[in-house]
């Protein structure tokens, strides 16, 4: 899977860009919510979600890796399929979305174009826990892949150590929020070791 591309932004249009990638150019779907956030730059970085159907390999760009997390959620959901998903994320950027699904508001998520009653509750009855328990990694919420991958790693070196992943994701998350990103992987482990 490509999990994001990095480099030169050819072309854009509110629901696609084509971006160079040494040499090679790719077409990426994207949100109104990306769109925004991508503004004129030249050099860009999407994190990337490849959807795979019979007829097509599909791709889909985000700005944040918030963004693509929450759209992954989305597609979890019976019903709903990426273009739906990426429509959703055009109207409530990944943070209101998450808040609307944990307050249980049908009527905001009604809102969008093509989410009717069933598929609201169905949203909110699939997803609420897991949006309970699955914090966006920065109050931001539009974490960096860096920090993204600062965290990961610091989960898999704790539960490696024995720690339980519920523990060791408390003990981070909480290490994370009081150092930002100005910590090192090596400390980051060490005073959520201690904190676990």
């Amino acid at each position: 899977m490509i999990a994001y591309l990095k480099g030169k932004l050819v072309y854009k249009e509110p629901t696609f860009v084509h971006l160079e990638v040494n040499g090679v150019g790719y077409h990426v779907s994207i949100s109104l919510n990306t769109f925004s956030e991508i503004k004129d730059r030249e050099d860009l970085t999407l994190s990337t979600y490849l959807h795979v159907r019979e007829d097509a390999h599909i791709l889909y760009g985000f700005a944040s890796a918030a963004e693509k997390q929450m759209f992954q959620h989305l597609i979890s959901v019976n019903g709903v399929g990426p273009n739906t998903a990426l429509v959703v994320l055009s109207y409530l950027p990944p943070n209101e979305l998450r808040e609307a699904i944990v307050r249980e508001d049908a009527t905001a998520l009604q809102a969008v174009k093509g989410i009717g009653g069933k598929t609201a509750l169905r949203l909110i009855l699939e997803l609420k826990d897991k949006l309970r328990k699955d914090p966006m990694d920065d109050g931001s919420g539009k974490p960096g892949l860096v920090h993204n991958t600062m965290r990961h790693e610091a989960l898999t070196a704790l539960m490696t150590l024995g720690i339980t992943k519920l523990a060791a994701e408390k003990s981070v998350d909480t290490v994370l929020k009081k150092s930002g990103n100005t910590i090192s992987l090596e400390e980051l482990v060490k005073q959520a070791l201690k904190n676990a």
